[in-house]
């Protein structure tokens, strides 16, 4: 495919129209891009909320979350193709505007079904924002100056989901929860009259349409589609609803899992052996666009993992509201938004290697796991916040060096279905990370349950001591004897709930952290590349 552009052109480096500023460009896409991913998570809080205005309860309305994901899933691996298709900047104005169309709609939805239609079509156009949104910021800046373009997409991947149940629960609670799709509406016709001012596909990009069209290459993969849209949902169905199920011992998810498995390897035996493949598998052979992809899917993992686990800890060990414990998350992502530029400038100044800086990344993510782990249940918010600000240096080091390293090696063609690869690994981690957080905590909580129970018998002396203790406590403020008793064992029971509960959060952030670690060898055994400098033509 790409072997057909001439040498002359694969060379030629990203261009802008005369008189548009790079930034404005860049500016431009982020706002659709965080738009969309703010959206992933928005709605979390107000699903109470919503349950109780359109009339059902909660298991029914958690689908809202679920339709939104599922059609993001099946478009996203899909954009790069899409933009192929209909030409990248139309592409993306169409799902802008979707975007923007289907958040009205789902604002003024007046009833479950309706809005559960409303959000597929907001996460059909959704799919499309940010893998598009990150190969036009390839496309639009040199080699020489990409890591900084990179560090502005880092901010908005970040902060993004990690505002949305802090703004979400803002929201909901202080107007109504239809504002949480309103306020999409004036931000993307604001997008959408900047993207068709400032947006232009790029020079190589249309060539090489232009070449595929006339060689008869831009046939429509029906086999392709099919098999993508359901190994991709069927993955994302699993994962989202796989707890809520309970996994294995629901015949439903047993089949989506396997619907998954064989779809997804369908996919890819098929798209190695089509003339034009919807997703080109064959990036992977390329070793460092290979390990950025394992990268970005830990972490998605850990990122993912983490937002859902602290502020799910903060509710129910230290009964913080949610909007106290989103706000926790807070200095992480600022020490991100100012990191990022810094790790930007390390590297266009050739002062630090990305393979450095990606070393130094997974370091600081992977100790401060273990940081979380050794914490304990009188420890305030205060130090979760701090120790997110230190997760925050790991992370504001690492999307920069690695989205430079994912496209090392890689020609301008390449860079748009590049663009979909990464974002569907990191898109993927995510997703595991909150199955694993939500399932892991449940299941250790009870196997921690159990073992604190078998050393707590009747005949404990420390537990005949305890509760004594409590007794005594409780008829000091006014209980009887006959009523304090049983007192003393309940609130005994909760504290056995509460600690097997901190030690199942525990053990969750140990996993995060021994996953992290164990992406060092990768870095190791990237290929050599300076930055700032495109891959060959011929590579």
């Amino acid at each position: 495919m790409s072997e057909q552009i001439p040498s002359n052109l694969a060379r030629v480096p990203p261009s802008v129209p005369p008189g548009i500023n790079p930034w404005f460009i860049a500016v431009t896409v982020t706002i659709a891009a965080f738009m969309e991913l703010l959206d992933t998570s928005i709605a979390n809080v107000a699903l109470p909320h919503i349950g109780g205005g359109l009339g059902h309860s909660y298991d029914e309305v958690t689908w809202i979350l679920t339709t939104y994901l599922v059609a993001n899933a099946v478009v996203l691996p899909m954009s790069a193709w899409l933009s192929r298709l209909m030409g990248r900047k139309n592409y993306y104005l169409l799902c802008v505007l979707l975007f923007t169309v289907s958040s009205l709609l789902c604002g003024l939805a007046p009833s479950l079904g309706l809005m559960l239609f409303f959000r597929v079509l907001q996460g059909i156009g959704g799919g499309g924002l940010a893998p598009v949104a990150q190969a036009i910021l390839v496309d639009t800046f040199p080699p020489a100056k990409r890591a900084t373009a990179f560090a502005l997409f880092t901010v908005v991947i970040v902060t993004a989901p990690a505002i949305g149940p802090v703004l979400g629960g803002w929201i909901t609670d202080s107007y109504n929860w239809r504002w949480i799709f309103f306020i999409n509406v004036p931000v993307g016709l604001l997008a959408l009259y900047l993207s068709n001012k400032f947006i232009h596909d790029p020079h190589t990009f249309t060539t090489e349409r232009t070449l595929a069209h006339a060689q008869g290459r831009m046939s429509v993969d029906g086999v392709g589609i099919v098999l993508i849209a359901l190994a991709s949902a069927a993955l994302e169905v699993s994962l989202d609803r796989g707890q809520i199920e309970d996994w294995f011992a629901s015949n439903f998810i047993v089949a989506m899992l396997a619907i998954a498995l064989v779809g997804w390897i369908g996919t890819v035996l098929w798209e190695l052996h089509v003339r034009d493949p919807i997703i080109d598998v064959r990036l992977l052979s390329n070793r460092n666009f290979a390990i950025g992809s394992v990268l970005f899917f830990v972490l998605g993992i850990s990122l993912f993992g983490t937002t859902t686990l602290i502020p799910q800890m903060l509710q129910s060990l230290y009964g913080y509201r949610a909007i106290d414990a989103g706000l926790v998350l807070g200095p992480g992502a600022l020490v991100i938004t100012l990191l990022s530029p810094v790790c930007a400038q390390l590297l266009q100044r050739h002062i630090v290697s990305a393979k450095v800086l990606a070393l130094l990344s997974l370091s600081f993510i992977g100790l401060s796991m273990f940081v979380y782990s050794n914490m304990n249940l009188d420890t305030n918010g205060s130090h979760y916040a701090w120790e997110r600000a230190i997760q925050g240096v790991g992370y504001g080091l690492f999307f920069v060096p690695v989205n430079i390293i994912a496209y090392s090696h890689l020609r301008p063609d390449q860079n748009n279905k590049a663009s979909s690869l990464t974002n569907l690994f990191r898109n993927w981690g995510g997703s595991f990370g909150i199955a694993f957080a939500t399932t892991a905590v449940e299941r250790r909580e009870n196997l921690h349950q159990m073992n604190l129970g078998s050393h707590l018998g009747s005949s404990s002396q420390s537990l005949q001591q305890s509760a004594q203790s409590m007794v005594e406590r409780l008829m000091q403020h006014g209980l009887t004897s006959a009523d304090a008793g049983p007192a003393a064992l309940g609130l005994l029971h909760q504290q056995l709930i509460r600690q097997s509960t901190f030690l199942a959060f525990m053990d969750c952030f140990r996993v995060i952290g021994w996953l992290t670690f164990a992406m060092i060898p990768l870095v190791l055994m990237l290929r050599k590349f300076k930055v700032g400098v495109g891959a060959p033509a011929g590579h």
